[in-house]
């Protein structure tokens, strides 16, 4: 997956969550609430592995080389 490929994915999550979001307060909000949950954590992974290509490509390296990490971890970041 390329910059441009994550850039998209980051894009159609994004969207999604909105939706979501939109949609807060109907029937079903168990099932919005749970998969807004995994929504921002695939969003924190994609943004993690874009600044991980990103890094990569400025140190000199082969940014194909990033590998997505863990949930557990990329949730554990502090901002």
């Amino acid at each position: 997956m390329d910059n441009e490929d994550l850039l998209e994915r980051i894009q159609s999550l994004v969207e999604e969550e909105h939706r979501l979001r939109d949609t807060a307060g109907t029937p079903g909000e168990d099932d919005g609430k749970a998969r807004l949950a995994r929504l921002e954590a695939q969003l924190d992974q994609c943004w993690d592995l874009l600044r991980q290509r990103r890094a990569k490509k400025d140190a000199g390296e082969n940014p194909d080389e990033a590998m997505p990490r863990p949930v557990s971890e990329v949730e554990g970041y502090r901002q």
